[in-house]
């Protein structure tokens, strides 16, 4: 059933001014002019906001949201940082490219009114130009510039009444100079407007890629037996294939290569096609309800459906910080470390794909075992079935994601917190019933290993990712982010 785009807008803005309304209390009194002396409101709205975007945002999945996310997070860590004590500026770790403004230590800043400035200055410059799912129920450019015209609105109408014209002045002036700094510094990514051609269809796109020349030989033969074709959700090319060449913010060129996957062979008793039969033994009209429940609970893969896999972890971010009542400091180091991490994620994990170039399960049981096997992933929105995403198997992205951002979130609140993730309640047109983990390491396993009950990934891919996605996460978290 697809949402109605009144009821999207509508639940928004009530889900915003209960929340702040309800967390107004939160907020210390203090003659310290510190960050964390507020809600996290302000961060956990516009999150919430950029959940709402991402689902209809063509070509954001996977890794133009994570990048976005990330110069977000970062603009709004910078805004931040003077009113956190124990942090400090992270600009210089890039030289001389990330040029932030100094801040004038005589100037009293509302640090709610800065933070909004700065999402509200990204927001902007980050969607002006993408597409979005055309239809009934989803969002257009001009809904998704309403509501960040609406949400910046709101908040401004709560600050300004809360402080004097001076004081609030001065904070947007700062938060905004901070974003532009930052924006600026993104437009020199390659990854900047990376949505704009995501299928890899278009030649006079930036980061076009013929992979027709490196998979093909004359003959029009694969050059190698088990390397990736396209597949049936992008018959013509694959999605990203350049985006292991973008910029990383902990990761380097060295570190962004997993490590080898298991040799392919098509003898029934190697290790490969062990890997194979689990899969084929594990997707089918037979397999258990939950399983079924955990590959359908966090796929998250069809655009105009669900927010976006990487998003998932923002996602559930922001419930993590409603259930521990956290403050603002907290919110902001969640954004710019979940950002960061998400980023890096994405674009080694593409870079893995695209340089060992395995091949999808789909592709070898149809052609070694059964011609008639399906993986569960399905479109609701077109009815298409059988889906198997457009790019190279080895390492999971899923698994990458999950298990990485795991250990971000375990950072941040304590592995051992338990919660129950409410991202799909009430869906209706898959399992999305809430699941609720001890640990969120217990969380990101099973997102990861939820591929293989798809029937889109073989296990090494997502064993390798996990491990891959924890040493991106551990980078991130030892950047000098303390005083």
């Amino acid at each position: 059933m697809k949402a109605n785009l009144k009821v999207i807008l509508w639940l928004f803005a009530a889900t915003i001014i209960f929340t702040t309304s309800c967390r107004k209390s939160e907020s210390v009194s203090s003659t310290q002019n510190l960050v964390s002396n507020h809600g996290h409101d302000v961060v956990y709205g516009w999150n919430e906001l950029f959940l709402i975007i991402d689902r209809d945002a063509n070509g954001f999945r996977p890794g133009p949201g994570p990048k976005a996310l990330a110069y977000i997070g970062l603009a709004a860590y910078e805004t931040a940082v003077p009113g956190m004590p124990s942090f400090k500026s992270i600009k210089n770790i890039w030289g001389s490219e990330l040029k932030i403004p100094n801040f004038d230590n005589n100037q009293e800043i509302h640090w709610p009114t800065a933070l909004n400035a700065s999402y509200y200055y990204m927001f902007k410059k980050y969607f002006e130009k993408t597409e979005f799912v055309s239809g009934a129920g989803h969002l257009t450019r001009d809904d998704v510039h309403r509501l960040i015209e609406n949400l910046n609105t709101k908040n401004e109408t709560e600050y300004a009444a809360e402080i004097n014209s001076v004081v609030f002045n001065n904070s947007k002036a700062w938060g905004q100079s901070v974003a532009s700094a930052v924006q600026a510094w993104a437009k020199t990514d390659l990854g900047y407007e990376g949505e704009l051609n995501p299928l890899n269809n278009d030649p006079s796109k930036p980061m076009y890629y013929d992979f027709k020349k490196e998979f093909y030989d004359a003959n029009g033969n694969l050059k190698r037996p088990g390397m990736w074709q396209p597949t049936n959700d992008n018959p013509d090319a694959g999605m990203f294939p350049r985006w292991g060449e973008t910029r990383t913010f902990a990761t380097s060129n060295e570190q962004k290569l997993c490590k080898a996957p298991i040799p392919y062979s098509n003898d029934p008793k190697s290790p490969y096609y062990a890997q194979v039969l689990e899969v084929y033994n594990s997707c089918n009209r037979s397999m258990p309800y939950e399983w079924r429940w955990m590959a359908e609970f966090w796929s998250d893969d069809i655009t105009g459906l669900t927010f976006s896999p990487p998003s998932r972890l923002l996602a559930i971010m922001d419930q993590i910080l409603v259930l521990k009542s956290s403050n603002l400091e907290k919110a902001v180091e969640g954004a710019v470390k979940m950002g960061l991490a998400l980023n890096d994620f994405g674009v080694a994990c593409w870079h893995s794909k695209w340089h060992w170039k395995v091949e999808r399960p789909e592709n070898f049981i149809k052609r070694e075992i059964d011609p008639n096997w399906e993986p569960l992933l399905v479109n609701p929105i077109n009815g298409s079935i059988g889906i198997t995403p457009a790019f190279p198997a080895y390492p999971s992205g899923h698994s990458t994601f999950g298990g990485g951002g795991a250990t971000i979130l375990a950072d941040l609140f304590g592995n051992n917190t338990r919660f129950t993730d409410n991202c799909h309640k009430d869906r209706s047109e898959f399992i999305g019933t809430p699941r609720t983990f001890n640990s969120f390491k217990q969380a990101g396993g099973e997102d990861a290993f939820s591929r293989v009950y798809l029937g889109v990934h073989f296990r090494m891919d997502c064993e390798t990712a996990i491990e891959f996605g924890e040493n991106i996460a551990i980078r991130v978290l030892e950047l000098p982010w303390k005083k």
